[in-house]
């Protein structure tokens, strides 16, 4: 008996579900030999699921339904386990509450002795407590938001899932005009978006819902409304401003300066004697690094700060070469901007993958999907230390293995690519 590609489908989010579950039970073990298993089938049963996904034009409404209902509900097995001791999003819970209480989070230190009595049980061990934040305003702001209905992690990890959520309404709502419907699994069931967004809660997806309105509202030609969901987006988190190039002609001058007055504006409430704050972002680059081969390869030789703009360059490249040889809008535009900057960043943490995620919903961005894949092995780095304690040295075998995979899939796309122009060129070749 024949298995339909919609049978292969529901098999797949089965294996998936499965898998997810077993790793939502070993989540405050990190990184351990069961995460790891467990984790890495999810990995690979999301693999095949894209091959299905980007093999068959359309499928039947019911096999969306319940594929966002399996992804329900492994995402419920997530957010209901708290997030791990030192995950960020305990700092998200200590900038709110210092905004609420009348204190600027880029100025207050949080191991400082007097900013003791502000802390709360959530907040007393977050990671990095000799620095103040460095999450842009537009993040603070949401921070604060969130925090002012109910303070804890919980809420927020509950706001991110809702953000994603919405993701996935908005790409329906594109799909349905563009690839089909179907698609939106691409992105529903990527394991990333449970481990990072239900499970540990990152500010990430925020920035990834804002661009993925900003997409829609090109397709649709709302350029001020293009515009502002960009500049939100980058007052997030900073990676979008490697998409702008995409966006010229796109958008009219007096669209951009909206988006910039709305950024400057975001910022006011932190303003200290007039000038825009950064908290610990140049500590980050002087100092963070983490799964960056390129970073890493060239540290000794250039200066951490240049290398920082290097990496802003090589998006903002990447995106002015994609404006020229693609003139026709398509929101996969999104991915390989960001991609490429990430690659030469300092530190290349799972979660901000996030971003990518809505943008990979076809073939020509299958190396980045391999990539969310790909990087499951750097968990390993939370089973190898304790919590509270400076990070170590990624093993050398996670990178290897992280980014030859990667290296090993782009060789193989490119011959495959090159194989039917090899044929057309020579003539006796159908022939024989």
């Amino acid at each position: 008996m024949k298995i339909t590609p919609a049978g292969r489908v529901y098999l797949l989010g089965a294996a998936l579900c499965a898998a997810l579950t077993i790793c939502s039970r070993n989540f405050d073990d990190r990184g351990g030999p069961y995460f790891m298993a467990s984790l890495t089938v999810a990995g690979v049963a999301y693999l095949l699921a894209i091959r299905e996904l980007f093999a068959t034009p359309r499928f039947p409404r019911r096999v969306v339904v319940l594929g966002i209902v399996l992804a329900a509900v492994w995402h419920a097995e997530f957010l209901r386990l708290p997030p791990g001791a030192d995950d960020d999003i305990h700092r998200y819970v200590w900038d709110g509450r210092l905004q609420r209480l009348g204190y600027n989070p880029y100025l207050v230190v949080p191991s400082d002795p007097a900013a003791k009595g502000l802390h709360t049980p959530e907040t007393r061990n977050l990671n990095n407590p000799d620095l103040p934040s460095p999450y842009p305003a537009g993040a603070q702001l949401f921070f604060r938001a969130v925090t002012t209905i109910q303070e804890s992690t919980f809420a927020l990890k509950v706001a991110f899932v809702v953000c994603e959520l919405a993701i996935i309404l908005v790409l329906l709502d594109l799909l349905r005009r563009t690839q089909g419907a179907h698609l939106v699994l691409a992105f529903a069931w990527n394991p990333l978006l449970a481990i990072e967004v239900a499970g540990s809660g990152h500010i990430d997806i925020v920035g990834a819902l804002l661009l993925v309105v900003s997409a829609a509202a090109l397709v649709r030609r709302w350029r001020a409304t293009a515009a502002v969901a960009l500049g939100l987006a980058i007052a997030v988190k900073l990676l979008p401003v490697v998409l702008l190039p995409l966006y010229w002609k796109r958008v009219r001058i007096r669209d951009a300066a909206l988006a910039a007055a709305v950024v400057v504006l975001l910022y006011v409430p932190f303003l200290n004697h007039g000038r825009i704050p950064i908290g610990s972002l140049a500590t980050y680059v002087q100092s963070f690094r983490f799964n960056g081969p390129v970073f890493a390869a060239l540290d000794q030789l250039v200066p951490p700060q240049l290398l920082a703009g290097l990496a802003v360059l090589v998006g903002l490249g990447t995106a002015t070469w994609l404006r020229r040889a693609a003139p026709e809008w398509s929101p996969d535009l999104f991915a390989w901007p960001m991609a490429a900057s990430l690659l030469c960043a300092p530190a290349v943490f799972p979660w901000y993958l996030l971003g990518l995620l809505p943008f990979l919903m076809s073939a020509s961005t299958l190396l980045i999907i391999i990539w969310t894949v790909s990087i499951i092995p750097v968990y390993v780095q939370w089973h190898l230390r304790a919590p509270g304690r400076p990070w170590g040295a990624l093993p050398g075998w996670v990178m290897l293995l992280e980014y030859g995979c990667l290296a090993t899939a782009a060789a193989i796309i490119a011959l495959r690519r090159n194989r039917p122009s090899a044929a057309r060129q020579c003539p006796s070749g159908p022939l024989e």
